[in-house]
């Protein structure tokens, strides 16, 4: 019997692990104009997306990077100074 819960759990935990790479359904709206945009090729990976997004911050949508948790470009340009 043990073996059968281990065996569940380990099969749940693996089909619902794609599901945390994918972001939350808000990061997928406000991303995914500029993921096509800029980050085309690595589509559908989404990890990889996320990669180039957070790459290409200062071309990525005020929304997008809000999401993401990034910077605006005018703070990053208030903080260098």
């Amino acid at each position: 019997m043990r073996i059968f819960i281990r065996l569940s759990a380990l099969l749940a935990f693996v089909l619902a692990a794609p599901a945390f790479a994918q972001g939350t359904s808000a990061q997928r709206e406000a991303c995914e104009d500029d993921a096509y945009r800029l980050c085309q090729a690595q589509v559908p990976d989404a990890i990889a997306i996320e990669k180039c997004l957070r790459a290409n911050a200062a071309s990525v949508s005020g929304g997008c990077r809000a999401e993401l948790g990034l910077a605006s470009p005018a703070s990053e340009k208030k903080r260098k100074k």
